[in-house]
């Protein structure tokens, strides 16, 4: 049996489909990975996207705000065929949740809804106020940017905004993560989609599924630490493989 009807079988015969995704499924929306040769950190240095630097004054700021902008971490990236795919996992009923390493809000544009997706690294569609911690869209906060602000502030109480993504040095958010260790043990299978599942703590995750006794399966373009426990892997890019997987799913 060819991998992608062993995974579409996985599906199948499945209720509880978490689905953990990573850069590899974004590269093909175009929103480059940091990691890669042309990445942002090739171009940058992380030690200007830690949070002790954010912290430090308004001309830290005023680079990283900068930096975001030019650095392609804030677009207007459309789904791909991945994207839509997961999301047709969640109108057949087959879908729990998506645990994502992803900023990038592209699995919710796609069609799962928002308390369906797990987001461990945060959401740069939003900006949160540090003090009040009141939140407002991206755009908004852009829009003062370009109108000459260079260290936006909140409206409401002054206090430093900062997108809301985990920055180096940052814990990620407990109750999303608590959320999503408890989701990972209470599924089957457990797919990962476009992740290298070296960024840790979030690469624990897979762990967790697998010990509580999910099945693993694997959809990236290169070899994982957790190869060897996967009972299908797939390489090749996110777009096409679970395009054709659910092709198969469907058919059933």
């Amino acid at each position: 049996m060819e991998e992608t009807e062993q995974l579409a079988q996985l599906i199948i015969q499945s209720k509880k489909v978490v689905v953990f995704t990573g850069a590899g499924i974004s590269t093909e929306s175009g929103i480059p990975d940091f990691r890669s040769p042309g990445g942002i950190w090739s171009r940058y240095d992380p030690e200007d996207f830690t949070i002790q630097k954010f912290l430090s004054g308004p001309a830290a700021r005023k680079t990283i705000w900068k930096m975001s902008i030019e650095g392609g971490l804030l677009t207007e990236a459309k789904p791909n065929l991945a994207h839509y795919a997961i999301a047709e996992l969640y109108q057949l009923g087959k879908l729990d949740c998506v645990i994502t390493q992803n900023i990038d809000n592209l699995h919710q544009k796609a069609g799962v809804p928002g308390d369906r997706v797990f987001e461990l690294h945060g959401n740069m569609e939003w900006v949160v106020c540090l003090s009040c911690h009141r939140r407002f869209p991206m755009p908004e906060v852009l829009r003062k940017i370009k109108e000459g602000v260079e260290v936006p502030d909140c409206p409401d109480c002054k206090g430093i905004l900062k997108p809301d993504a985990v920055f180096f040095g940052e814990a990620l958010p407990q109750e999303t993560l608590r959320e999503a260790i408890r989701r990972a043990q209470n599924c089957d299978p457990f797919i990962v989609i476009g992740s290298t599942l070296v960024i840790y703590p979030a690469a624990y995750i897979p762990t967790y599924a697998r010990e509580a006794g999910a099945k693993l399966a694997i959809v990236n373009l290169t070899p994982t630490p957790f190869d060897r426990y996967a009972e299908v892997i797939i390489r090749g890019k996110a777009g096409e493989i679970m395009s054709k997987v659910m092709e198969k799913v469907r058919l059933s």
